[in-house]
């Protein structure tokens, strides 16, 4: 048979059985006089299995590594190893899929989805309770705490190893205490009226004791505030979020992390 009849008895095209012939993968017959290659039952039945194998996940080279041994064994040892693979991806996709559940969930019961999404369930969670908050605002929500929400989402997308303690740690805090929100948001109001206001404003050491007032002790602890003279100094993070503040914030943030600092010796 010619190489069309021969991909057509496999189910694959004749660029394919070309490509196999210059891997060698599948053995190219002499040409016969009349110049056209003559293809056997058997070159269709080590097509067909060929084809098989790349269905189920082998690489060309892990074909070829099977074709080769007679008994089979590369073929268990393969398959195992592909099975394996396939048994991590399916774990991964649940996960996914659970995570998307989740954001089509809030979605649908708060009508949509908070701009930082996706995020994980806790900090969804933390955002929905904000929103809450801010719903109950007679103005308009402070700017500071958007500014948080996308730090927080910052944070715990570069948090070492996918840890979570501090986050999970900031949202039992909250949880555990109905006037904590209500407090971060009076944080935030007070942020906010430093935008204009020079460092050495009085409100900026009331800003930064009314920071250190809404973090508790344990979820101080879980976020790993930095020791004393590490703010700032690796040129990396730090100094991108405190220009991102203006001066006086920063200095309350700053002054903040002090009082934390002298809180936890």
């Amino acid at each position: 048979m010619r190489i069309g009849e021969l991909a057509g008895l496999a189910g694959i095209t004749t660029r394919a059985v070309r490509h196999y012939h210059r891997i060698g993968l599948l053995p190219e017959p002499p040409r016969q006089p009349n110049g056209y290659r003559e293809y056997s039952l058997r070159d269709a039945v080590e097509l067909a299995r060929i084809r098989r194998l790349t269905e189920l996940g082998l690489s060309l080279d892990e074909v070829k590594d099977v074709l080769a041994d007679d008994v089979g064994k590369d073929l268990v040892e393969i398959l195992t190893e592909l099975d394996a693979d396939l048994a991590r991806q399916e774990d991964a996709i649940r996960l996914r899929r659970d995570r998307l559940r989740l954001l089509l969930e809030q979605a649908a019961h708060t009508g949509q989805l908070p701009a930082e999404a996706p995020v994980s369930p806790e900090l969804a969670s933390l955002f929905e309770d904000m929103a809450r908050a801010s719903a109950r605002l007679p103005g308009p929500e402070p700017a500071m705490a958007a500014k948080e929400r996308q730090l927080l989402a910052l944070l715990e997308t570069g948090s070492p190893g996918g840890d979570r303690s501090w986050l999970k740690a900031m949202v039992h805090t909250l949880n555990a205490d109905p006037d904590a929100m209500r407090r971060a948001y009076d944080v935030y109001a007070q942020l906010d009226e430093l935008a204009e206001a020079s460092e050495d404003d009085a409100r900026v050491e009331e800003a930064a004791r009314a920071i250190v007032d809404s973090i508790p002790e344990a979820a101080a602890q879980a976020m790993n505030i930095p020791a004393e003279g590490d703010v700032g100094e690796d040129g990396g993070f730090a100094d991108a979020l405190f220009s991102d503040f203006a001066p006086a914030q920063a200095a309350a943030v700053h002054r903040a992390i002090e009082l934390l600092q002298e809180r936890a010796r």
